[in-house]
């Protein structure tokens, strides 16, 4: 059991502040998913003498990286780390085995960790080896930080993102059911972006068999994440372009307990993966149930794509952590079908989600909108 007696300290130089404003920068480097993002400084005689982050699971974690950067300098130094350092074995030593062997006398640290399954504190471990530990500086920026890791591992769900892009009159498609493209190329890329920065993208079937998507990155750099289908029935089409990728970029099919097994087998064949879940009231695929399956697979978030139906279900379940909205500045009447969400929605606008501190931008001819989104009624 932690002691807390070790109260966050809110006694922070501005040379403090400076350095763990350099560890958190270096920090949201890399893809360390389903690890947190942790990035690391080793500071001695008013100089940087090392830095590192984790950059993926498996490999060192930011404070080993650091400490190896900064080598016999880092004896009497300070070390700036963002998440309390490990105190256990996994893929890798023990941090605290490290930041003890360096001999550096004083370790400032970003936020405690916040995984109920971690016993043993890297915190009270360094205490107990004779070494100063200050806990807190810039804890919210820390905090920040590893959000979307928080929410995985304290609550078995993944860090939801809801990407919408629509009429300046809300709509996703004209009335014939064009939606090629609604936004521009600039808002395009932006979201190839934001892919490359997520573990997994999802859509619905109905989307898949309207648009036939790649959901790949293409116009950004990075990475393309794990690709999700929510599928109740498995009506995927074979000839799909997702099937068809599949085994050069990994895709998941998530579908209910009584989906037939013949269409299983087809997809397997063509390297998709079928996951299945309880369906909800309704008979379809619960959103829940499938984030949940995922997280236990190792995915600490995801950027809900598409369709309408699937973004009202996650927003009328209140399972949508971040929003991004793109706003293409045409009109495509009444008759475009269908709304960018297609739920009941609520009472009045005071019982409405929203976002809590909306950024804007232009991006391209578009408007680009995002940030957290936050509930009436439910605690921020």
């Amino acid at each position: 059991m932690r002691d807390e007696s070790h109260a966050t300290d809110a006694s922070f130089s501005l040379e403090d502040e400076k350095w763990m404003r350099v560890a958190l920068e270096r920090g949201a480097q890399g893809t360390p998913s389903p690890n947190p993002h942790v990035g690391a400084v080793v500071v001695a005689h008013g100089q940087m003498v090392g830095a590192g982050h984790h950059e993926r699971a498996g490999e060192e974690h930011a404070e080993a990286i650091a400490l190896n950067a900064a080598g016999a300098r880092a004896r009497g130094g300070t070390l700036y780390v963002t998440l309390e350092p490990c105190n256990h074995e996994g893929r890798t030593p023990p941090c605290t085995d490290a930041i003890i062997q360096s001999k550096v006398v004083r370790v400032v640290v970003g936020c405690r960790d916040p995984n109920p399954h971690v016993t043993g504190g890297g915190i009270e471990a360094l205490q107990a080896a004779g070494i100063q530990v200050s806990v807190g500086c810039l804890e919210v920026d820390a905090l920040r930080l590893i959000e979307p890791w928080t929410k995985f591992v304290t609550t078995g769900v993944p860090h939801v993102v809801l990407k919408l892009a629509l009429s300046l009159d809300g709509r996703i498609a004209t009335r014939t059911g064009a939606s090629k493209w609604v936004t521009g190329p600039a808002a395009r890329a932006r979201v190839h972006l934001l892919r490359a920065h997520h573990d997994a993208v999802m859509i619905g079937i109905g989307t898949v068999l309207a648009d036939d998507p790649r959901l790949t990155v293409r116009d950004a750099p990075g990475q393309s994440p794990l690709r999700v289908v929510l599928d109740t029935k498995l009506r995927l089409p074979v000839a799909s372009r997702l099937v068809q990728t599949a085994r050069e970029v990994p895709t998941w099919v998530v579908c209910s307990t009584d989906a037939p097994s013949s269409a299983e087998a087809e997809l397997v064949e063509r390297g998709v993966e079928v996951v299945r879940a309880p369906p909800s009231a309704e008979g379809r695929v619960d959103p829940l149930a499938a984030f949940q399956a995922l997280a236990s697979r190792g995915i600490v978030n995801v950027m809900v794509e598409g369709g309408a139906e699937l973004a009202g279900s996650v927003l009328a379940g209140a399972m949508v952590d971040e929003v991004h909205c793109f706003i293409a500045p045409i009109l495509l009447g009444p008759r475009g079908r269908p709304g960018a969400v297609d739920w009941a929605g609520p009472a009045s606008p005071a019982d409405a989600p929203g976002i809590a501190e909306p950024q804007w931008e232009v991006c391209g001819v578009d408007a680009h909108v995002w940030g957290r989104l936050r509930y009436p009624g439910k605690e921020a």
